[in-house]
């Protein structure tokens, strides 16, 4: 069950509208049109000779959410001034965030206000407003990271340590992994943002999808070529292979290097699906030396 929506405009205000007290905003929502899977386009290629069609692609097309909202007269604030409210967290042509809250997930989504049509004379006010979203899905508000290293805390009490000499007790213990599971809990597949921290000479550098067995390698001839240098200590790779926004960076020393061509041709775009998705890393040498974070955020069709 929807609980509430949250409307951001341009200048990050908000106006919450929470169903069950519209008295709160002053403004109750009477529908919203678009809120569950955006209708999909798929191209068939029909032939001559053959029965039916062949499939060739298929799209989902940009999500369209139409509020149907009604101005709740209680006395407090005028129906004038709660029109005059909607121009302001839906002003035309702007875009705005839109937040949706339901019993089990919450998914934001952007848009452009197409219009704006407040219903001024009839006995019951309202406003239908139509938003423009780009983006086909809802996105969930949390990013989630998967960390393949980091300490665990030992320190306990009460503690003891017993020798005047020797340093006794651990107060962490730092671990590395070279293969983790990302649980993705999404109604659409993803793609991911890939952080890999430098702490000394590493060679052939290799990430895997264990499942699927597609790997994205970086080549240490093509690296050291474009650079100068292969992997060392205080560098950061960066590689994302989020639709629309696919890169491979390098920091060092404050420089950003495009080391997108240091790819291995066989080096395949990693996308999370429903479930387990297992990654492991190798390398020629240096393995110890890399420590790896992956992060990415839950896609949903529809709320």
């Amino acid at each position: 069950m929807i609980k509430s929506v949250t409307v951001t405009n341009q200048l990050g205000e908000s106006l919450v509208l929470e169903l069950r007290s519209p008295e709160k905003s002053g403004l109750f929502v009477r529908g919203i049109n678009g809120l569950g899977p955006s209708k999909s386009t798929v191209n068939l290629t029909e032939v001559l000779s053959a029965d039916g069609a062949f499939y060739n692609s298929s799209r989902v097309t940009p999500r369209n959410l139409v509020f149907d909202l009604g101005f709740y007269d209680d006395g407090s604030e005028s129906v004038e001034s709660i029109r005059q409210k909607t121009y302001r967290y839906f002003p035309m042509k702007k875009e705005i965030t839109i937040q949706v809250d339901t019993d089990n997930r919450i998914g934001e989504t952007t848009g452009y206000v197409e219009s704006n049509e407040p219903d001024i004379f009839s006995k019951d006010s309202g406003a239908i407003i139509s938003v423009l979203c780009p983006r086909a899905f809802f996105y969930g508000k949390n990013t989630i990271q998967t960390i393949f290293s980091g300490i665990n805390n030992l320190f306990e009490f009460p503690f003891e340590n017993p020798s005047t000499s020797l340093s006794l007790i651990e107060f962490g213990q730092v671990f590395i992994d070279t293969a983790k599971s990302v649980l993705y809990t999404g109604d659409e597949d993803t793609g991911v943002t890939i952080y890999v921290t430098i702490s000394g000479n590493v060679n052939n550098l290799t990430i895997i999808n264990i499942a699927t067995g597609e790997t994205m390698a970086i080549n240490s001839t093509k690296l050291i070529a474009l650079t100068g240098g292969d992997l060392q200590a205080g560098d950061t790779v960066v590689i994302s292979t989020l639709r629309g926004n696919k890169f491979i960076i390098l920091i060092r020393s404050g420089v950003y290097y495009n080391i997108l061509n240091t790819l291995n041709s066989t080096s395949t775009w990693f996308r999370l699906i429903r479930g387990d998705n297992v990654f492991t890393y190798t390398a020629s040498s240096g393995l110890s030396y890399v420590q790896l974070l992956i992060q990415h955020k839950v896609v949903y069709g529809g709320m």
